[in-house]
C-alpha cells in the first residue's frame, strides 16, 4: 500500500446515550465517538421490536383483490363450460 493516502485508523470508545461504552475502530478525528442508539438498546437486537399488524394489512389485500379473484374465477368456470 501506498504511503500517505490512507486515513488514520485508530482505537476509539464509543459512548451510546442509553449509557452503554465499547471500543472500536475508525477514522473519525479523536478518541470518542458518541451514538444515539446501539446494539445494546436497539429494538431490534434487544428483541423488543414492535411487530407491525401484517394481519390487518393481509386482510386489506385479500379485500382489495377479492372481486378480481371472483371475476377471475367466474371467467374460468365459464371457459370451463365452453369446452364441455
Amino acid at each position: 500500500m501506498k504511503d500517505a493516502i490512507h486515513p488514520d485508523y485508530h482505537p476509539v470508545m464509543v459512548h451510546c446515550a442509553c449509557g452503554h461504552t465499547f471500543k472500536t475502530r475508525s477514522t473519525m478525528k479523536g478518541e470518542s465517538l458518541r451514538v444515539e442508539i446501539c446494539s445494546n438498546c436497539h429494538p431490534f437486537f434487544t428483541g423488543k421490536q414492535k411487530l407491525l399488524d401484517t394481519a390487518g394489512r393481509v386482510e386489506r389485500f385479500q379485500k382489495k383483490y377479492a372481486t378480481a379473484k371472483a371475476a377471475n374465477d367466474k371467467l374460468n368456470e365459464a371457459r370451463a363450460a365452453k369446452k364441455k
